[in-house]
């Protein structure tokens, strides 16, 4: 399914406000329109709903990813491999091993321009890290998981 498929992930959101789904179809835009050629992975999870972007069909591959939490509605603007990139600016948030993220409010407030570079070498890092070379899609929209049981849910 290409980008323009968004039947799967319209329904994984739609319990959220109605500025959060904007804010993040806005997102989603966003990394689209600069890595047509990448696969999106969507997962609607127990705590979250993620999707993310590939240049393969699996997770591991992953460069960066939009995640919306179930409880707080936060909107995270992530890089899979984000210890492994600079971010000489200190913007992103997280000690863990590997995931770096940044809250994204509103559009006004996005740094745009510092994401679109963190992207580039984000997504260089992960075409590095691929085991198999083989792109077996291209611009798809992959629905990966869904959770019957939703963190918040009646």
């Amino acid at each position: 399914m290409p980008k323009e498929e968004l039947k799967d992930l319209m329904k994984f959101l739609k319990p959220f406000p109605k500025e959060v789904k904007e804010t993040a179809l806005w997102l989603r835009e966003f990394v689209w329109e600069l890595y047509p050629g990448c696969n999106e992975l969507i997962y609607d999870n127990y705590n979250a709903v993620a999707f993310g972007w590939s240049p393969s069909d699996k997770v591991g591959d992953t460069f960066c990813s939009i995640a919306v939490g179930r409880t707080s509605h936060n909107v995270h603007f992530g890089f899979y491999w984000g210890s492994k990139i600079a971010d000489p600016e200190k913007l992103l948030l997280g000690k863990g091993n590997q995931y770096r993220y940044i809250l994204v409010k509103n559009k006004k407030d996005f740094p745009a321009t510092y994401i679109k570079k963190l992207l580039k070498e984000a997504y260089a890092y992960s075409l590095a890290k691929m085991k198999s070379p083989k792109q077996p899609l291209k611009g798809a929209t992959i629905t990966k998981s869904v959770s019957l049981k939703k963190r918040g849910a009646k």
